[in-house]
């Protein structure tokens, strides 16, 4: 008789398979494995010191010597994006698992047994979420100058309180499921029945925003970094290479094209991972989860 029984590695086993399985989901991950790799090569490798430019080889085309060329300080663009993966990929990594944990622990908060806790959470999730990014990302740079924290400070911020607020109606219609009326009737505490049964039934809503999170987190890293209050001018990132090149786009137009076509690929690879991984790990959706 085949075994069907359920565990964490089985699970895991089937929403990793049905990820692949989908040609966008395959596409994400491709990308984002050589994404990964390409960040972690950057810390010991580069075709050249980042610190290092050749005044007599400037806006130079690609060649064997410089993969994607040169700028207009004669720095190799290649290297200037190869090390821009590390901080694009920290940046990422940060804003997501920051807007995941504080975004559920929010939405524990608003679905409180409390209407008093209820009402005033929802009162200062609508309060604060009317706060522009870039507003935070300001004060951040009050104490802190154009920093990377900043950066994850304000985005973080600003989807997290995203989250609560998209994902809360969500988590009232399970907290309203009679598995947890039984749960609250045999005396479970708030914090247990939010983790065994409300927690599992908003993860799809969870996954998408957290992925939207994680795509709009470079975009805003970008627009930030070009209104001087994102990545510092010594800190190589693909949004501090685009902002450089903004200038110049009219008569060089490929030192833009570059970091910009990265970005676009690491928002949609993103996006795309996130909608695959919520299809698959949803039984709804997933026939083979609920076999």
């Amino acid at each position: 008789m085949k075994n069907t029984e359920k565990t964490p590695l089985r699970t895991l086993r089937i929403i990793i398979r049905s990820i692949l399985m989908r040609t966008d989901g395959l596409f994400a991950c491709l990308f984002c494995a050589l994404w990964i790799i390409t960040a972690l090569v950057s810390l010991v490798w580069t075709p050249y010191d980042l610190n290092i430019s050749d005044g007599y080889n400037v806006w130079s085309s690609p060649s064997a010597a410089h993969w994607l060329g040169t700028d207009g300080a004669g720095a190799d663009i290649a290297s200037w994006l190869l090390a821009g993966s590390a901080t694009e990929l920290l940046i990422v990594i940060a804003v997501s698992v920051i807007t995941c944990v504080v975004g559920i622990a929010g939405v524990s908060v608003t679905i409180s047994r409390h209407t008093g806790v209820r009402t005033l959470s929802v009162i200062i999730i609508d309060a604060l979420i009317s706060i522009p990014t870039i507003v935070v990302a300001l004060l951040c740079a009050a104490p802190l100058g154009a920093s990377i924290a900043g950066i994850i400070i304000a985005c973080s911020f600003a989807y997290s309180l995203n989250l609560m607020r998209v994902v809360r109606p969500v988590a009232v219609a399970a907290a309203r499921s009679p598995y947890v009326t039984f749960a609250r009737y045999k005396g479970k505490s708030h914090g247990r029945i939010f983790i065994e049964h409300i927690l599992p039934q908003i993860m799809p809503s969870v996954i998408i925003n957290v992925s939207l999170a994680a795509a709009t987190s470079m975009l805003a890293e970008s627009g930030l970094t070009y209104l001087g209050v994102g990545v510092p001018s010594h800190i190589a990132s693909w949004g501090r290479s685009l902002a450089s090149a903004v200038s110049y786009v009219t008569v060089h137009p490929s030192v833009a094209i570059w970091p910009g076509l990265l970005i676009t690929l690491a928002v949609l690879s993103v996006n795309l991972l996130g909608d695959a991984l919520r299809e698959a790990s949803d039984p709804v959706s997933n026939e083979a989860l609920r076999q």
